[in-house]
């Protein structure tokens, strides 16, 4: 008795032990616990009786039970990651149109910086210099200017507030920028930029050339455009001079300029250069090549394959294991031969497991198929005698494919009563009456469980497809909202922008219409004055919570601003379930701990992110959602499987 005990103590423990592992720990951490809790069975059998035979069938059984509770251990966990992404997700859901409409509010700020500031700031300061002059060419080339430029001020700001125009400006715009300068010195030696780095060469060229009007009024300047080493560099110099007029500057200029630099991996550094200012920007000049898409299923055993994997094994090692231990005659594994055969059935009955979900209908077919052949080698005596009646320890297979046949494949209603036909062929000859009425009897019978599996998948399946319909709509409902908010926020701030600079704007084309270059200078001053309190009424209407990204994917990016990080994006952007992501983001904050640039990859079968850092800290993060931590030379590539595992 004390031995007994001590057995169902040693065996509670080791259970609670493996699914423990299997619940807290990694894929593989957990694999090992299994395998270690196997060969310490096999081996202490081997020691306590003698026989390899105990010894191997002992520890077959072990290794199913062990595949069982190492998959259950990780549906729990993966359940569980699954369920706090959900709820993380549901509970930001209300954020992430607020987030949409400050990040709306934020890149209006930098255009109205970039459109109005640059043409104001420019009548400004010929204005004040045709007035301090008082030269009559000079006032009148003035006035014209105010009037022309005032009326690109206008149709400018009235584009900004209507349509979203981003990366539309090329290298040849900045040539038309610069083109009949006084003063500035310009030289292109790169020929071509992708869209987004030419605009945003664009941007560095006008917000240094305002600045220069600005600041050192009358100070000769170089521009230089090239590519050195793939990338895009931008250099704008001046030899420094006395401010035009007090009072044009924002104060937001370069700031929002080196957030938008960074934000597509370049640098930008601003700062004296002797009596003077240069700004260097240097920015990305090819896009990058993204790595091939993964292969479907990268995951393998560590992720919503694992539960198919464990019943591969459960399917070999049960029959194994009874047919080792087995006391009566016929012994299936008694001779070498006939149980090295029926070892390789085995296998092949079960191995139509691991593809269930991939393809239902032929897993179902090669299990099936193999249980033909099996049926056909113990005639011939291929394997031991009546080995055939295995099938019954191991016919489980046939309803887990019956069920996955339901759950994920079409309806096909004969393959409950194919199963229950096939499954009755074995069980005849141990039947006393006409083999074809037994098996007739036989086939109604087995056609009820084999009906229930695959009625419980149809259940299952329709429940599942449900649940996928209803996220969809959850889904298009947010985005739907996010671009609502986006909508409103433009519509308020462009209210907002005609009220205030727009109208200095138009007043400005008034007053050169009608020659007063006085009240020009004036309309121009108050409007830069009304663009910055604008501007600086943008950023005190910010709600603090609106600062903290919520956990999505469009989160990442604001996420590595704060952080002073770089996010790049491949691949075509596309919705994802909320359960990845929310793992993305998780993922992309343990990243961008360490700064440097953090990219995220959309492929076909997943989502992948790569940045700087060690595999271990993300490895748990990705394991619970599924996903593959790979080292690069750079860091780690983390990938998530599209359908998060259940």
């Amino acid at each position: 008795m004390p031995l007994i005990l001590g057995c169902c103590l040693a065996a509670l423990v080791t259970v609670t032990a493996l699914y423990t592992l299997a619940l807290y720990g990694t894929a593989e951490t957990a694999a090992t616990g299994a395998v270690a809790a196997t060969l310490a069975v096999a081996v202490t059998v081997g020691v306590v009786n003698g026989s390899v035979r105990d010894a191997a069938g002992f520890g077959a059984l072990t290794a199913g039970a062990a595949a069982v509770l190492w998959s259950l251990g990780r549906s729990h966990r993966r359940r569980r990651a699954g369920r706090a992404a959900l709820a993380a997700y549901r509970a930001a859901s209300a954020a992430v149109p607020r987030f949409a409409a400050t990040t709306e509010r934020d890149r209006l700020a930098a255009e109205l910086h970039d459109v109005a500031a640059h043409r104001l700031t420019g009548i400004a300061v010929a204005s004040a210099a045709a007035l301090r002059l008082a030269d009559p060419a000079m006032t009148a080339e003035a006035t014209a200017h105010a009037a022309e430029a005032g009326r690109l001020a206008v149709a400018e700001l009235d584009r900004l507030a209507r349509v979203d125009r981003r990366g539309e400006a090329t290298l040849a715009d900045v040539d038309a920028l610069v083109d009949g300068l006084p003063g500035v010195g310009y030289r292109r030696t790169a020929l071509s930029a992708p869209p987004e780095t030419a605009a945003l060469a664009f941007r560095v060229v006008r917000e240094s050339l305002t600045n220069v009007m600005r600041y050192a009024t009358g100070a000769a300047v170089r521009v230089l455009v090239e590519e050195s080493a793939g990338h895009l560099v931008v250099t704008v110099t001046d030899e420094g001079g006395p401010a035009a007029v007090e009072g044009l500057g924002t104060g937001t200029g370069l700031a929002s300029l080196g957030g938008a630099v960074r934000a597509v991996g370049g640098t930008l550094d601003a700062g004296p250069d002797g009596d003077g200012w240069t700004v260097r920007a240097v920015l990305p000049a090819t896009k990058p090549v993204p790595e091939p898409p993964r292969p479907r299923r990268t995951a393998g055993w560590r992720g919503a394959a694992a539960l198919d994997w464990a019943l591969v094994v459960l399917a070999v090692a049960l029959p194994a294991g009874l047919g080792l231990l087995a006391t009566e005659v016929p012994r299936p594994f008694a001779a070498p031969v006939p149980g090295a055969s029926l070892l390789v059935l085995l296998v092949l009955h079960a191995l139509p497991l691991r593809g269930r979900r991939l393809a239902p209908k032929v897993s179902l077919a090669v299990a099936q198929g193999t249980l033909l052949v099996w049926l056909a080698c113990d005639a011939a005596g291929l394997t031991a005698p009546h080995s055939a009646q295995l099938v019954l320890e191991c016919w489980w297979v046939e309803l887990t494919l019956l069920y996955t046949v339901g759950a994920y494949g079409s309806r096909g209603w004969p393959a409950p009563l194919a199963v229950a036909g096939l499954g009755a062929f074995p069980l005849v000859s141990g039947m006393t009456g006409p083999p074809l009425a037994v098996w007739a009897t036989l086939t109604v019978g087995l056609a009820v469980p084999t009906g229930l599996a695959w009625g419980a998948g149809l259940l299952v399946g329709g429940r599942r497809r449900r649940r996928s319909r209803a996220a969809a709509l959850d889904r298009d409902r947010l985005d739907r909202q996010v671009a609502e908010a986006a909508r409103a926020e433009r519509n308020r701030i462009a209210a907002g922008l005609r009220r205030t600079a727009g109208a200095r704007a138009q007043a400005v084309v008034e007053a050169a219409e009608s020659g007063r270059l006085d009240l020009v200078l004036a309309e121009a001053r108050a409007g830069l004055t009304a663009l910055r309190e604008l501007l600086d009424e943008l950023r005190d209407g910010s709600d603090p919570a609106d600062d903290t990204p919520p956990p999505v994917v469009a989160g990442i990016a604001a996420l590595a601003a704060r952080r002073g990080a770089v996010v790049g994006h491949e691949g075509r952007r596309r919705p994802l379930p909320a359960t990845v992501e929310v793992a993305a983001y998780r993922l992309a904050e343990v990243l961008l701990a360490d700064g440097g640039t953090v990219t995220v990859a959309y492929l076909d079968d997943g989502l992948a992110l790569s940045g700087p850092g060690e595999a271990r800290r993300v490895r748990a993060m990705a394991d619970a959602a599924g996903g593959t931590v790979t080292e690069t030379k750079d860091g780690v590539r983390v990938w998530l499987p599209e359908v998060f595992p259940a």
